[in-house]
């Protein structure tokens, strides 16, 4: 297996620590400090995203913030709410007390940033290519989200793909997966994965009897 990640000899490596939060991480994430009624998020102009500070005061429709130590003054209407620490890390962005886009860009990070690719966003599924391999793609992988819900399981283009499988078999009808994104976004790779993963479910076992297939 290329990449960072060598796969050797034996059974598939354990993909949990690049699919699920461990308890670790969840502690030292809520270890954060953090303030219910002063923490926010403002935008930091040098890259065009958001840093954290702590709301000193208000005067009318501007509020004044310490960002690293250092007091700015922001419009009312470019300051957001910071979601508790315990949201840090969701599997699905529907589940943040606070949908801004700080929040949203927040929590894609954090879940990068430790290894966790796959986000959804209610019906959606967010990947962002880490560009070297984790092994989150093997047979071992496949068999955690084989006949279970989206829900059941860690974000991830294989409970995706089942879904669509599911609804298939279930009511005979078409399926699609739209995968979409920028170049270099990781589109190929995700649609590799998606083919994969069909035709293994699909040629693993035996067929009863006027049972439909892939195929069919």
């Amino acid at each position: 297996m290329p990449g960072h990640i060598k796969k050797c000899t034996g059974p598939d490596p354990d993909p949990s620590p690049w699919l699920c939060v461990s308890a670790e991480l969840k502690a030292k994430l809520k270890s954060k400090p953090y303030d219910p009624k002063k923490s926010v998020w403002v935008p930091n102009k040098a890259d065009g995203g958001y840093l954290e500070g702590l709301i000193e005061s208000k005067d009318g429709a501007k509020v004044s913030v310490n960002v690293k130590g250092e007091v700015k003054v922001y419009k009312e209407d470019q300051v957001q709410q910071v979601n508790p620490p315990k949201f840090d890390c969701s599997n699905d962005m529907a589940d943040l007390t606070y949908l801004g886009d700080a929040c949203v860009l927040w929590n894609s990070v954090i879940r990068y940033v430790n290894e966790l690719i796959y986000t959804y966003s209610g019906l959606f599924c967010i990947a962002i290519n880490p560009y070297k391999r984790f092994p989150i793609y093997t047979l071992r992988t496949m068999e955690l989200y084989v006949a279970k819900r989206r829900q059941e399981c860690p974000p991830h283009i294989f409970a995706v793909a089942e879904c669509a499988y599911q609804g298939m078999m279930n009511t005979g009808n078409n399926q699609s997966i739209l995968i979409t994104g920028e170049s270099g976004a990781g589109k190929t790779e995700n649609t590799k994965k998606v083919i994969s993963y069909f035709a293994t479910i699909c040629s693993s076992g035996k067929k009863k009897e006027g049972e439909a297939s892939l195929e069919d």
